[in-house]
């Protein structure tokens, strides 16, 4: 059954997603807003403010009174933060439904801010932030998207500077939230078992919320260069394997061409019998894991490869690596590949679509980005129409040498010994 979208009182929208057979369920409170949104003296504040909703209302005074409660029925619950999105969630047995909506409104709306607890998680951040950048696996996708979108706020830290989130006041943080977390810029989705009288519950708490005067600013569409000034990010690491990633401009959400790049990516790199898995690793040795992936986003998109390289031979690794891509640019793949990314993407949906976050999440990101709620069946169906010709036609529209940027942590000892052996 296609979920069908409502709207609460106060104009925020609500998608429920009946699950036969369950008996836990998801809410999930997604809001447009992200890091992409932020302005140089509160880079970070979108992931400072999802910390500070954890940290106590005025009926729940700490996030001890929080967690123990959702703990005491083993409920999953989190948080996340990217370029344009935040989502809070609550995932338990679907009889604990009233407790899930009335603590993540509690949360999302009337969270203290307590100065104490502000200057608290500011050391918690800077750790994350910490953890982040010791580990080169996480931090070379940071690099990346910096050099892929220059003067962008897409190539800005999620977690901010640690200078910025040393000095962000909280009169700073609690402004940017009243401007963005508003029914304008959030959907609330329950996916699972659905008890009665849920749309009532939603309209006692999400659809109280007032519709205060927007101070909400749109960001600025990022255009791609004709040709990036500065394609490699390098930081000089001592390990022993080389983190590599190597990105093209991808496409937007209303891309006609959107399936077409999910199927490339994961011919090119998304499973263990892909083209690159199978040279790069599987025949030469030269890796452990690699991967390749396309994410769309409103105004632009990121078609990456991301591996963990030998360091002896990293620049056997990129040429081969750069043969595949030059490959598929000029000869396509074959009927088989194309059936069996098809049949692979199917698979994955419906392993998926067993979990009722999955479900929350995919028709909660559609409406909140396309305004409109797409079935996997109705995917699919858009790409089971690629033909080997729009593969084709995708890689020479994606894979484009001037539309290409590296990101390298490792033991080089010099930004040129790298940059000479990354080359189309």
């Amino acid at each position: 059954m296609k979920p069908k979208p409502h709207k609460l009182k106060n104009g925020m929208p609500v998608i429920l997603v009946p699950q036969k057979g369950a008996s836990s369920m998801t809410v999930l409170v997604l809001t447009r807003v992200g890091s992409r949104y932020e302005t140089k003296e509160i880079n970070g504040a979108s992931h400072f403010v999802e910390h500070l909703m954890f940290k106590g209302t005025k009926r729940r005074p700490n996030t001890e009174i929080i967690s123990r409660e959702l703990d005491r029925y083993g409920a999953e619950y989190n948080a996340f933060t990217d370029k344009d999105v935040t989502g809070y969630y609550i995932k338990m047995d679907a009889d604990k439904t009233v407790l899930a909506v009335d603590m993540l409104h509690d949360m999302l709306f009337h969270s203290k801010y307590d100065p104490k607890e502000i200057d608290r998680e500011r050391g918690v951040i800077i750790e994350e932030i910490n953890m982040y950048d010791d580990n080169p696996r996480m931090h070379v996708d940071d690099l990346l998207e910096q050099v892929l979108f220059p003067d962008s706020t897409l190539g800005w830290s999620i977690a901010g500077p640690r200078e910025t989130i040393r000095q962000v006041t909280r009169e700073q943080l609690t402004a940017y939230r009243d401007a963005y977390y508003i029914p304008e810029r959030m959907t609330v989705i329950v996916a699972g078992k659905l008890i009665p009288g849920l749309m009532a519950l939603l309209q006692k708490t999400f659809g109280s919320v007032k519709r205060p005067a927007g101070q909400d600013k749109v960001f600025q569409n990022f255009h791609a260069p004709t040709r990036l000034s500065t394609p490699l990010a390098y930081q000089e690491k001592a390990t022993e394997q080389v983190q590599f990633a190597l990105g093209f401009h991808g496409l937007d959400l209303q891309a006609a061409e959107l399936p077409a790049a999910s199927l490339l990516s994961v011919i090119l790199g998304g499973s263990m019998s892909s083209r690159l898995f199978i040279q790069i690793r599987e025949r030469r040795g030269l890796c452990y894991s690699i991967h390749a992936s396309h994410q769309a986003r409103e105004d632009s998109g990121v078609f990456s490869i991301m591996s963990g390289l030998d360091k002896k031979r990293f620049g056997e690794a990129v040429e081969a690596i750069m043969g595949e891509l030059k490959k598929v640019v000029r000869t396509g793949v074959t009927a088989e590949e194309l059936q069996r990314a098809k049949d692979h993407i199917r698979g994955r949906t419906t392993l998926a679509f067993e979990d009722s976050a999955a479900q929350a999440e995919w028709f909660g990101k559609d409406w909140l980005f396309r305004s409109r709620v797409e079935t996997p069946e109705e995917r699919m169906r858009r790409y089971d129409k690629v033909t080997r010709r729009d593969i084709q036609a995708v890689a020479k529209l994606i894979l484009r040498p001037e539309h290409m940027a590296a990101a390298v942590i490792g033991p080089f000892g010099d930004r040129k010994n790298v940059a000479k052996l990354i080359k189309w």
